[in-house]
């Protein structure tokens, strides 16, 4: 054998395991055996790989907020953090801190090239991420499908709203008649979503830009200045609850993949579609209001702690204390798995790269 001579049979090879007097006293072929099992004794065993639980014993999780403090996104991120750490295994702390710029990119990017890859990083940023990347976006420097999507906590159920004394009462109406919408700029969601509903089915909004933020649309609204608004299902309840229960405005149509339930007899963008092209672009569209608030984590992170966080997750959104602050903090609760939510994600970047040209060709980002 060629390893014969490496494998001398005296006491330097095995050492303590046999003294000299022994090992003369053993037939050559016994003398081999040992030898081998000497040597085995000296090569290392792998040690067995590390539990999800002995990784995250002692650890600490960032929680990057891709917004500043205060506001919606703010909240339920907080809100996360301070819950999840304890359906983790291991227990890791969770530290929230904000990275807010260029509509959440900037955390973004963070996320996608900075953040250790290993399952310490957490996120909550814009819902518009993956359709800014399929659009090309100069500041993106990511890949969305890439990301480990861990959870969504709510969906942002936009919906466009028109006084009732307006005579477009019903989507329908709005193909044959005019409705003055509200708005805060031209790439606001509040003007993007009608407008590609005017640009794609043919409806025929009039979006008048240039107020603060939804609240001044709404006090232009009872002074007569504007019939409507597009905004989120949650924030007019919060602003305007009245205006529900007094029916004092009709919700024409709502962008999100499938409707809210509280919101049954309010058709879908993509219900109101004529063609299959027309839904897709649509569903394109919606897909920011379906993705929502969510929260994900970097790429590459071993396949056992996506498993474990995506768990922790669905436990999260189901745990009493979570749903009892969620509740005193007047936020809603709407939540999908991280494999749901991925998949979502995935169907945004993969239409057909014609339907992307005309997507851009009508979104106004700039």
């Amino acid at each position: 054998m060629a390893n014969r001579k490496s494998c001398r049979f005296d006491q330097s090879t095995v050492g303590h395991v046999l003294e000299p007097a022994q090992l003369r006293a053993f037939p050559l072929y016994a003398r081999r055996f040992a030898c081998a099992f000497a040597i085995a004794l000296l090569v290392p065993v792998p040690s067995f790989a590390q539990s999800v639980e002995e990784f995250y014993r002692g650890k600490t999780i960032n929680f990057v907020i891709g917004y500043p403090t205060a506001g919606a996104p703010d909240i339920y991120a907080r809100l996360v953090a301070r819950h999840m750490a304890k359906h983790i295994p291991g227990n890791p702390n969770i530290i929230a801190r904000n990275m807010p710029g260029a509509g959440s990119l900037i955390a973004a990017n963070h996320m996608f090239n900075s953040a250790p890859k290993d399952g310490t990083s957490l996120a909550l940023t814009s819902p518009t991420m993956p359709l800014e990347e399929m659009l090309g976006v100069a500041q993106v420097k990511f890949r969305a499908s890439q990301f480990n999507w861990i959870g969504r906590l709510a969906t942002n159920p936009n919906i466009t709203f028109i006084a009732s004394t307006s005579p477009v009462k019903t989507i329908n109406d709005a193909f044959g008649k005019v409705a003055i919408l509200g708005a805060t700029a031209r790439s606001s969601t509040n003007a993007i979503y009608p407008f590609v509903l005017n640009h794609v089915l043919g409806t025929k909004f009039r979006i008048v830009t240039g107020y603060e933020g939804t609240a001044a649309v709404m006090l232009a609204m009872e002074r007569g200045e504007v019939e409507g608004l597009s905004s989120t299902y949650d924030g007019l309840k919060a602003q305007r609850e009245d205006w529900l229960k007094t029916k004092k405005v009709n919700i024409v149509v709502q962008y999100l993949l499938r409707r809210h339930p509280e919101l049954p007899d309010v058709p879908t963008s993509m219900e109101v579609a004529s063609t299959p092209e027309q839904a897709m672009i649509l569903r394109t569209v919606s897909s920011a209001s379906e993705i929502g608030k969510f929260v994900f984590t970097t790429p590459e992170v071993p396949a056992d702690r996506v498993v474990a966080l995506r768990r922790a997750f669905d436990a999260t959104v189901k745990d009493p204390d979570f749903l009892a602050e969620a509740i005193k903090l007047r936020i809603e609760i709407d939540p999908l798995s991280g494999a749901e939510l991925q998949k979502i994600v995935s169907e945004t970047q993969s239409i057909p790269a014609d339907l992307v040209g005309r997507v851009k060709a009508i979104y106004p980002l700039n």
